[in-house]
């Protein structure tokens, strides 16, 4: 797309942990200019932002936004925000490129708790070589994805490509293409259905109002003992407390962690003394700057246009 002889299409950057405008200027280049509040003389003349955690205040000044763009593929904390126009159509990141990512950390994850990859790396630092663990082979290994959409997807594809027995399951009912290699699950009770019989869980859910906080103790309950758990959907999911107290129990074995109710993980947080915990600081996957730009630019423009671009987000279901 040739921006060079078209007006830059101002979008106001609402953020309350990061300074936008500054992460995503680039001169131009994608067709929009990324100000701070304080830089935007009409804030009645916006009809555009880019927002992640935005203040519960942040929309009170800009009357008129028409478009909310997330910088990523959660819109929890957009959707939540008070000051939200009702009218204001919200967008988030769909990027198969950052799915690909998802899904190989996940299948890097998966093999890790299978193959107790952990307790070799134990034994490198005490220089201790043993090999008497006997692995299952993949195909009797059960993996459960939990969350079908783009993300979800692409992670059970990668992980049954590895020869495991993966279900995925998925609270909506619609239809949806089938995958090779994985059973789909899907209605109210699909998530305990496939927590019941997977060795390996793997949390790729957004976050709504159902799905907050249902890591739990009663979920826990539900899987098999000595389960692990690749906890990669968002923080607000896992019951710390509930979490913990699965790992004293063996019901849980072993766990990643990439996301977390207060990130950066606090330094005095419980999960760092835990062995059985691999943690990993909100990496999985990341989108580029230029694709997030070039995505937003393309959504400022269907809604110019009277088109609802692409990423559009159901409010009532929040993603």
């Amino acid at each position: 797309m040739d921006m060079s002889t078209k007006p830059l299409i101002p979008v106001v950057a609402l953020s309350e942990v990061f300074d936008l405008s500054t992460v995503f200027a680039d001169e131009g280049r994608s067709g929009v200019q990324i100000l701070r509040p304080d830089q935007i003389d009409d804030p009645a003349s916006i009809e555009f932002a880019l927002a992640w955690r935005p203040a519960d205040d942040a929309f009170d000044s800009f009357p008129n936004i028409r478009l909310v763009s997330s910088i990523a593929a959660g819109v929890d904390s957009i959707i939540a925000c008070p000051s939200l126009p009702e009218t204001a159509v919200v967008s988030r990141i769909r990027d198969e490129a950052q799915a690909q990512m998802m899904a190989g950390f996940a299948a890097w994850n998966v093999v890790w708790h299978h193959r107790r990859i952990g307790d070799f790396v134990k034994n490198q630092a005490t220089r201790t070589w043993e090999r008497s663990f006997r692995p299952a082979l993949p195909g009797q290994v059960t993996v459960g994805v939990l969350g079908f959409g783009l993300m979800g997807r692409m992670c059970a594809r990668a992980i049954a490509a590895m020869g495991y027995r993966v279900l995925a399951a998925r609270r909506s009912t619609a239809a949806t293409e089938d995958e090779p290699g994985v059973k789909v699950i899907s209605g109210a009770t699909a998530l305990a259905e496939v927590a019941a019989q997977a060795q390996i869980l793997v949390n790729v859910l957004p976050l709504t109002e159902e799905t907050r906080d249902f890591l739990n103790h009663d979920f826990f309950a539900q899987m098999p003992e000595g389960a692990s758990l690749v906890q990669i959907g968002r923080g607000e999911h896992l019951v710390e407390a509930d979490f913990l107290e699965a790992l004293d129990q063996g019901r849980i074995a072993s766990a990643t962690v990439d996301v977390f109710r207060q990130e950066p993980l606090p330094p005095d947080h419980p999960f760092w003394a835990r062995p059985e915990i691999l943690i990993t600081p909100h990496k999985a996957s990341d989108s580029t700057r230029d694709e997030i730009l070039r995505q937003l630019a393309e959504n400022c423009i269907a809604i110019s246009e009277g088109r609802m671009p692409p990423g559009a987000v159901d409010l009532s279901a929040g993603y």
